[in-house]
């Protein structure tokens, strides 16, 4: 009977633990949510889901770039505005953004959302980004604290010398950020 009773409390008191993959908010053309699905799931079925991007200006009307980190499963060591990611469930756009700058570049800052737009580009790692992006402005002055594990390096760069290095150089810039330039460089720009 003891062992029983010690057996059974070996079972209970060890705790589980569960590798939870991240989860992407699956939304229809308007936004709606659809439910969850893994992260890199959703990449590989090209499943639409709920994102954003961050721009961040400075008071000479700067752009704040990353470089993201060379360990990214997509896009390693390209060029892309100050921060993006996912939203999670039940958090709202700016939560996220404020979330996820702190996260990736270690300072909070007021944002406020822009416009959202659809976009879908493949990657030649078999996954495919098909996302509801919703794109937000903020104003910060000071160097940024990078996390190494997200991001490689920053710089400042106006917004005409981003759409013309976009031009010389599009190999070196994220598929999102060259098609919101394209698509909304003046929205952008006025903000």
């Amino acid at each position: 009977m003891v062992l029983y009773f010690f057996y059974d409390f070996l079972l209970f008191d060890f705790p589980i633990f569960v590798n939870m993959e991240e989860q992407v908010v699956l939304v229809d053309e308007k936004d709606n949510p659809l439910g969850l699905m893994p992260k890199m799931e959703a990449h590989e079925k090209a499943v639409l889901h709920r994102a954003f991007s961050v721009f961040i200006f400075n008071k000479k009307g700067e752009l704040m770039l990353q470089q993201r980190a060379a360990s990214k499963y997509h896009s390693p060591l390209l060029w892309t505005n100050t921060c993006c990611s996912h939203q999670r469930d039940g958090e709202t756009n700016l939560e996220a953004g404020k979330r996820r700058l702190k996260e990736e570049m270690g300072f909070v800052t007021e944002v406020k959302e822009l416009f959202s737009f659809i976009y879908k580009a493949p990657f030649d790692n078999g996954l495919t980004e098909h996302e509801l992006d919703h794109v937000m402005i903020g104003y910060h002055n000071d160097p940024p604290n990078i996390n190494k594990e997200e991001v490689e390096n920053y710089k400042w760069m106006t917004l005409l010398d981003v759409k013309n290095d976009i031009k010389k150089n599009p190999k070196k810039y994220t598929e999102w950020f060259k098609i919101i330039f394209k698509k909304s460089f003046k929205k952008i720009k006025n903000a």
